[in-house]
């Protein structure tokens, strides 16, 4: 399963994902993807237009992603992995078995708004932060700040730069949906008009919780990814 990060997040946010979808039965090796220009990658340029990034994910990953697969991604990862996905679908290369989004609005909306274009690193800081973005823990440490801004800026600028049209083709693949009850940022409806996206079928799952569920109520979040990953695990046949 390969999992997409959100907006100012690197690969270590699933770093504690295998050991409990292990724990859960999910019966799936977690790949997190590292971006360029943070953590193990600092040094890279970062992207900030979706299709560039998508179109060097694609080349990187070929070999891999002919191997069966799933695709997760939350918020600005969930956007990321539907992109690549609808990639892959136009050029004939080999799909996920599914697509797994959480705290994302369709892709033919708006992108959410987490604060103003010109925001100051004040206010960007404090939205992040009240949607759960930044552990509290966290906001008295001047270093932590000053390195994520600039990705944060940048990932929502890659963000904003892209609306699907009317006739964009539905995927050709399951799509499971996770959306946050008191998501503040993404609302349930949003998340449900993924629906008109989805070409072979469409489940939506709510969790307790704002837009970083998957944080807050990370096991109980868990144990219902396993749920959806279960069904598309190959089960050995029996000598």
């Amino acid at each position: 399963m390969f999992c997409f990060p959100y907006a100012g997040g690197g690969a270590s946010a699933y770093g504690r994902w295998q050991r409990s979808l292990d724990a859960h039965g999910a019966g799936v090796q977690v790949l997190p993807i590292q971006l360029p220009g943070r953590e193990g990658r600092i040094g890279e340029p970062r992207f900030t237009d979706l299709w560039a990034l998508v179109e060097d994910m694609d080349d990187q990953l070929d070999e891999q992603l002919r191997r069966p697969h799933i695709f997760y991604g939350h918020s600005m990862g969930a956007l990321i992995a539907y992109a690549l996905a609808w990639r892959r679908q136009r050029r004939g290369a080999a799909l996920p078995l599914a697509v797994v989004l959480s705290a994302y609005r369709a892709p033919h909306l708006p992108a959410p708004r987490i604060a103003e274009p010109g925001a100051s690193d004040e206010e960007l800081i404090a939205s992040l932060a009240a949607l759960g973005g930044i552990p509290q823990v966290l906001l008295n440490h001047p270093d932590f700040l000053s390195a994520l801004l600039p990705v944060a800026r940048d990932d929502l600028m890659l963000c904003t730069g892209y609306t699907a049209g009317p006739d964009t083709e539905p995927l050709r693949v399951p799509l499971h949906l996770f959306a946050g009850r008191r998501d503040r940022l993404v609302t349930v409806p949003e998340v449900l008009s993924w629906r008109r996206h989805a070409g072979r079928g469409c489940e939506v799952r709510t969790m307790p919780g704002g837009h970083f569920f998957v944080r807050a109520h990370e096991d109980e979040f868990l144990r219902e990814l396993a749920v959806t990953t279960r069904q598309y695990v190959r089960v050995p046949v029996a000598a």
